[in-house]
């Protein structure tokens, strides 16, 4: 092998950066929970990052999302 990465460890290491990338995302998320910002925003921000890779993001994302739909409904009465 030539370069050191063979064929099939390209998606592995996708997904190494996608779930760097979209957990340090939602950490900060987290974090922003408590601190000042927009947690609201930056935590399905993570999850949409992660959910490109990871099932169980796609799930939570849904989750996020059922919750948000209903806050909106409940503040448009």
């Amino acid at each position: 092998m030539m370069g050191g990465l063979s064929l099939n460890s390209v998606p592995r290491v996708r997904r190494v950066i996608v779930a760097v990338i979209g957990g340090t995302v939602l950490l900060i998320g987290i974090c922003l929970i408590v601190l000042p910002g927009p947690a609201f925003l930056v935590i399905p921000a993570g999850l949409t990052i992660l959910a490109t890779e990871f099932v169980w993001a796609r799930r939570w994302l849904h989750k996020v999302r059922e919750v948000v739909n209903k806050a909106k409904g409940s503040l448009r009465r």
